[in-house]
């Protein structure tokens, strides 16, 4: 029978699984610590208690089953996103893959997401103690957290699965968030005119670009970050109605070859608006969270999503979105969900990388 597994190497195994999930642009803005840390507010008073020496080493043994997510605002796109809201976004994708991984181990995570108003990039904090072991559903979801990739181009005509659109709009509803599919003609041409006019109006804007640029490497670069080559197709893929995807090439013809010569229009997919009913950062986290859970549920039943923020970075048309398209609930991301043979490759970073102790200092990690 094997060793039950350490706080730390639980820790490692959580942040193993969370560097998968996706990120705007793939900047992957997260940082992970692990065991306790103090809030703001009571860490002088924290500092001054003392309990008794067998009191102190039993809520040693419980604070170190605790790991934070904390945002990495060096990683976040000053120009794409001023207010945050996307790293958010990334965040929450990133703590729901810590959650998953914690089940995936049958334990059972307690969250809670932003703890501390006086540190606002404290993503969350998430503490395992409870046993239960995971279901079949679970570890579907945990399965497909290294196969999922995002897809950026058309679909095949393949229907989706029975039921999972279902499946989709219920598990964003668990999260906090709604899932608006955008079934109706006039809307969904709205919708893509408004994607359309975005990446014109961004292709404008030369800060813009060159901040696109520096998340962009050459092929044959050895970044673990940014949107490598292998993930975009060299050629743009047009639906009807069309939703154009950023030129992460950006002229160079870079990108993956297309799987067949045929140049005939492909098929855009089911369109949705992923939304939440406020607009503040933690609305932000379970937007993250219920995208998460949209993309891999989908990826469980062979579907793949296309995902577009454009629209989202520029305030006038978002705020269109949310008025004319989505009920007036905030919108985060234009979804297309479909059927589609993937070759895409992605890059993450080391978890190494991302994972410290509470001083600052990576975690006590074997580099070799």
């Amino acid at each position: 029978m094997s060793e039950p597994m350490t706080a730390e190497q639980i820790a490692r195994y959580i942040v193993a699984a969370a560097v998968w999930a996706p990120s705007v642009n793939n900047t992957q803005p997260w940082r992970f610590v692990t065991g306790p840390e103090p809030d703001s507010q009571h860490a002088s008073e924290q500092d001054s208690q003392h309990a008794s020496e067998q009191d102190s080493q039993h809520a040693a043994e419980q604070d170190s089953q605790q790991i934070s997510l904390h945002a990495d605002t060096d990683r976040r796109l000053a120009a794409a996103d001023p207010e945050g809201r996307e790293l958010m976004i990334s965040c929450g994708a990133a703590l729901f893959n810590v959650r998953l991984a914690l089940r995936s181990l049958g334990y059972v995570p307690e969250t809670s997401v932003l703890p501390d108003p006086g540190q606002p990039t404290l993503v969350a904090r998430v503490s395992w103690r409870e046993r239960a072991a995971s279901d079949e559903f679970e570890r579907r979801l945990f399965s497909q957290i290294r196969k999922r990739r995002t897809h950026r181009g058309a679909f095949d005509p393949e229907p989706l699965p029975p039921d999972l659109l279902a499946a989709l709009r219920g598990g964003a509803a668990r999260d906090g968030a709604a899932l608006r599919i955008v079934a109706d003609d006039g809307r969904r041409a709205a919708l893509a005119t408004a994607v359309e006019t975005a990446e014109y109006q961004l292709q404008q804007d030369g800060e813009r670009l060159r901040e696109l640029a520096r998340w962009t490497p050459a092929p044959g670069s050895a970044c673990r970050d940014g949107v490598p080559a292998t993930s975009y197709p060299a050629r743009a893929e047009h639906t009807e109605p069309d939703f154009p995807g950023r030129d992460f090439a950006r002229g160079h013809g870079w990108g993956v070859p297309p799987l067949s010569s045929a140049t005939s229009i492909r098929a855009a997919g089911i369109a949705g608006l992923l939304t939440t009913a406020a607009d503040r950062p933690l609305d932000w986290v379970n937007a993250g969270q219920a995208l998460q859970r949209i993309l891999l549920t989908a990826s469980a039943s062979g579907a793949a999503v296309a995902l577009h923020s454009q629209p989202l970075e520029l305030p006038w048309l978002r705020e269109f979105i949310r008025t004319q398209l989505s009920d007036r609930a905030y919108p985060h991301l234009v979804l297309r969900i479909g059927m589609v043979t993937q070759v895409a490759v992605s890059v993450r970073r080391d978890p190494r990388d991302v994972l410290f102790a509470p001083g600052g200092d990576h975690a006590g990690l074997d580099r070799g």
